[in-house]
């Protein structure tokens, strides 16, 4: 829309001396009729008069598709202005008036053979924007010979063209062979050509990642740098983008590469400059660390990053977040230039923050002192965000650079004088990282930090001082009054802190027993009896648990030596860092995740790495190893995030174990391990002798030794075995389970964050949610209700939220469904509309369920009784659809899809191709009878479906794709 709004403007130099704002002054009743006349009157001008009324009132929103077909008539005109504003109308009203659209066909075809190159480019370029499938076939003849055209203008529009073709209609682009065309064009003459046909390929790519159509060669490659050099800035980019795919094959094409793409970095747009910097920092990954050039490439690096930091903030912003990826991964470019990121006092605090962070990450001893009073002086900054960043940054450069953890320790100390509530708070939070990296060294601040216990009102640094008064209890002597007194309001206190304080005062039990026996009792009785978090409770009873049967070993887990923190804990994972340096100049080096995690739609998002750096797990600062193909480093030990933990939680095997006999003996020390951690008192624990007043004197009172009845369950069954989640019958071998999707996004219902899958477990569907709370206040009262959809699902009872959902908690939550609720036919069939309460408000998303859901098991009919309602079901209820890149055979394909109840009835071979017949049984009675077509060695399959009820077959194509390509 950019280029017509441009063309638009140029339009107002044309003729009329008045300005254009006449036409959009409101105008009489009537008008419609008034504007017909004129657009058919005889006088050209007074035909340019009305097309211009018409495109004003468009733009204003007004309906004026009723004059389609007499704006179409004007587009018979040698005039150019004219003729630009009936193809804008025709752009925007094509879609909704797809039958006259065609009238205009004629027209186009003529247009492309106009002997002034920008009516045919103009002709082109429209084409490629009408988005309607009834025309798109009558345009190939036009397009194919503006690919060809003399004029670069028109060649470089006809390239954008075939990539929008793509879009609306692939398989005709494909059979027309435009995509040969458009590779030919990457050898144009005109660099602008070239640019226009490497981002045509490039979006079509995106979408076909197993495509393969930019076949980057050496020869490919020097054709794109010659182009590079006299091209305009977005086709440099383009240009760039596509060369940062291409892997080259040896150190020395890498280097001439990088000598080539090394004079963009001078240039005034900073995205190109971006792009530069990105294929730059992936083609260094080949060149020796002792090569002359690497060293001189480092260098040149440093000065186009420092000038991004010179423009308006919100560009800074955006340079900020892709240096912090470039300074992860090679900390030597910028290692000099440490004061550019020092703050300015009308820095935006979004540049403030970022600035902070990568001054940490550049913090060195020979730094540190320069750094270390920057970071104090900001802590005595009025902004508060930008001053807790501050303090906690002081911790990190302690924790990273030990000649400097005193001097940081001491500037701490300082600050926690000034007696500024959220400044003590932020510095007793890092204190205990500094004591967790340098035991015995510094705890002679403890009894500062004590001074200020009662000014402490953020969970963090409850739970911070409370770690530190547990874990040095021996050298504080009043540690238990201070524990007793966080203890008067513990059902006030937030999750974090309760946990630190059950442990703290365990920890205070075991180095002093005799004084501290009442204390622990009242907190084991407050988090297993009195509290409803399952988490406190389940550790209450652990400790419980261990205490009661082995004091001894619960001093070798409780009082055990800590390992030492890592000095990056906030380093991003380093596969991630690699795509994200791959992503350097697009939203995902801005927001730090792959675009998979933010790219919404069926296009396929590839996953890129850097050259030579798969298993190499060489840092940036590392000295070279050598050429040792073997020899690899291990990794920084960093403190994994929660997400890490989930992600290795959700990478364990669910299936069920595929032997049915006996379990396996439990004489292996782990798996015990995993069964009797609580021995056998889970049933006391939960309903018995410890429900009233346990007898907590000598040893706790001993363990029952029944071992509960769900402890005997095999162990290595999975989560689902472990949970029980299946009501003892697992998923089928080979079930396509859907990944978790989100449904609503916390932005749209006030911090409620919904992602959910639909599964159907032994007959049963279910919804299965997580809940997560990304807003400051608690979340209570959940229910949940559906609309009127095609199926009938509906809740099969309430949503099972007993607890409070606190600030950033989530919770799982598995909703049974019913299919027998009120049934109104929806769009797409397969929609469900949801609405979800909580104590904040209603809110309301959509969201699609897999088709298979509603397949039931006693899907399978009789061969007989197929081939009857095969014959007896109307042609015109038959649908076929092409299934591609599809690479399973017959016995596989027809495994997988029973795994989701559609049954195969019977299998023939003819002329070497597979054809299986298969039934499925909605819950609705509704059959839907499949012929799957498999040719050996052929990865596109081909499925005929039939049904009474035809709506439905789109929604079982999917589900077949789904299934077999996952």
């Amino acid at each position: 829309m950019q280029e017509w709004a441009n063309q638009l403007c140029e339009n107002r130099q044309f003729g009329s001396k008045m300005t254009d704002s006449k036409y959009f002054t409101t105008t009489k009743k009537g008008e419609i009729f008034e504007l017909k006349a004129e657009l058919n009157s005889d006088k050209k001008e007074k035909k340019k008069e009305a097309v211009k009324k018409v495109i004003a009132s468009m733009t204003v929103g007004k309906d004026v598709s009723a004059l389609f077909p007499d704006v179409v008539n004007c587009m018979q005109t040698d005039n150019l202005e004219l003729k630009k504003l009936v193809y804008l109308y025709l752009m925007n009203y094509a879609k909704s008036q797809p039958d006259m659209a065609i009238m205009a066909v004629n027209t186009f075809v003529k247009d492309c053979e106009d002997p002034n190159p920008l009516i045919r480019a103009l002709a082109v370029r429209t084409m490629g924007c009408i988005r309607v499938d009834k025309i798109t076939e009558y345009l190939c003849e036009p397009l194919r010979k503006c690919l060809k055209d003399e004029d670069p203008y028109v060649r470089k529009t006809a390239a954008v063209c075939v990539a929008k073709l793509h879009d609306i209609n692939a398989q005709l682009v494909e059979d027309q062979g435009f995509l040969d065309t458009l590779k030919d064009l990457i050898s144009d003459s005109n660099p602008m050509v070239v640019a226009n046909a490497v981002a045509a390929l490039s979006e079509i790519a995106e979408s076909h990642p197993n495509s393969n159509l930019l076949d980057l060669n050496p020869q490919t490659i020097n054709k794109l740098l010659t182009a590079l050099n006299e091209c305009t800035e977005w086709g440099q980019i383009f240009i760039l983008d596509c060369l940062a795919n291409y892997t080259p094959r040896d150190d020395r094409e890498s280097q001439s590469i990088c000598e080539r793409v090394t004079p963009r970095l001078s240039h005034a747009n900073s995205a190109v400059v971006l792009s530069a910097v990105k294929v730059l920092m992936k083609f260094m990954e080949m060149l020796p660390k002792d090569l002359d050039y690497y060293g001189t490439l480092l260098k040149k690096l440093a000065p186009p990053l420092v000038t991004l930091l010179s423009a308006e903030p919100e560009l800074q912003y955006v340079a900020l977040r892709n240096i912090n990826l470039i300074v992860q991964r090679r900390p030597e470019i910028l290692k000099h230039e440490m004061k550019v990121f020092f703050v300015k006092y009308n820095d935006p605090i979004y540049v403030k923050l970022e600035k902070l962070d990568i001054m940490i990450r550049l913090a060195s001893q020979a730094n540190i002192a320069q750094v270390l009073a920057e970071l104090k002086e900001y802590a005595t900054e009025v902004d508060v965000d930008f001053v807790r960043k501050a303090v906690r940054a002081i911790g990190r450069c302690a924790i990273k650079v030990e000649q400097s953890a005193e001097r940081c320790v001491s500037t701490l100390l300082d600050l926690i004088q000034t007696k500024v509530n959220y400044v003590v708070q932020e510095a007793i939070v890092v204190i205990k990282d500094i004591f967790r990296k340098y035991p015995n060294k510094y705890e002679s601040v403890i009894a500062t930090l004590c001074e200020n216990l009662d000014s402490l009102d953020e969970p963090e640094a409850r739970a911070a001082m409370i770690w530190i008064v547990g874990e040095y209890a021996e050298r504080i002597d009043n540690a238990d009054e201070l524990l007793e007194s966080f203890l008067e309001g513990f059902h006030d206190e937030s999750t974090q802190v309760q946990l630190q304080l059950l442990t703290a005062i365990v920890k205070l039990f075991l180095k002093k027993p005799t004084e501290t026996q009442e204390l622990v009792q009242q907190v084991l009785s407050l988090a297993t009896q009195d509290s409803d978090n399952p988490d406190l409770r389940d550790r209450g009873y652990i400790y419980w648990r261990l205490l009661s049967t082995d004091p001894v070993a619960a001093k070798e887990v409780v009082l055990a030596e800590k390992p030492l923190i890592s000095e990056e804990t906030d380093l991003i994972e380093p596969t991630l860092l690699e795509e994200l340096i791959c992503h350097i100049g697009t939203l995902a080096s801005v927001y730090h995740k792959p675009p998979s995690a933010f790219v919404e739609g069926s296009r396929g998002v590839q996953h890129k790495r850097l050259p030579g750096s798969a298993g190499s797990g060489e840092s940036a600062e590392s000295p070279d190893t050598g050429s040792a193909a073997g020899a690899t480093e291990a990794p920084p030990a960093v403190i994994p995030s929660q997400g890490d933990l989930l992600g290795d939680l959700l990478n364990l095997d669910l299936t069920p174990p595929t032997t049915t006999g006996p379990p396996p003996p439990t004489s292996s020390g782990m798996q015990m391990g995993a069964m009797d951690l609580l021995g056998g008192g889970l049933d006391s624990l939960l309903g018995g002798d410890l429900g009233g007043n346990p007898a907590m004197g000598a040893g706790f009172g001993a363990a029952p030794a029944v071992m509960p009845a769900s402890f005997n369950a095999p162990v290595g069954g999975g989560l689902d075995d472990l949970f029980d989640l299946g009501g003892g019958v697992g998923l089928p071998m080979g079930a396509y389970n859907p990944p978790k999707t989100i449904w609503l996004p916390a932005m749209k219902a006030k911090g409620l964050e919904i992602t959910g899958v639909f599964v159907r477990r032994a007959g049963v569907i279910q919804m299965e949610m997580t809940l997560n709370n990304k807003a400051m206040s608690v979340m209570t009262d959940f229910a949940i209700q559906f609309n009127r959809n095609s199926f009938g699902l509906a809740p099969a009872g309430p949503l099972q939220i007993l607890t409070p959902l606190g600030p950033n908690q989530s919770i799982e939550a598995a909703l049974p469904l019913s299919t027998v609720g009120p049934v109104m036919k929806m769009e797409p069939l397969n929609n469900l509309q949801v609405a979800v309460k909580n104590n904040i408000d209603v809110f309301y998303f959509s969201c699609q369920y897999p088709i298979s859901m509603l397949f039931v098991e006693d899907g399978k009919m009789e061969r007989q009784v197929f081939l009857a309602t095969w014959k007896d079901i109307p042609n015109d209820n038959e649908a076929q659809f092409q299934i591609k890149d599809c690479h399973l055979n017959s016995d596989a394909a027809s495994n997988k899809l029973q795994s989701s109840n559609i049954f195969t009835i019977a299998k023939r071979t003819v002329e070497g191709q597979d054809m299986l017949y298969q039934s499925m049984k909605l819950t609705n009675g509704i059959w839907v009878l499949a012929e799957l077509r498999v040719q050996t060695g052929n990865p596109n399959y081909t499925i005929s479906l039939k049904c009474r009820a035809p709506e439905v077959c789109q929604c079982v194509f999917q589900n077949y794709e789904a299934v077999l390509k996952n």
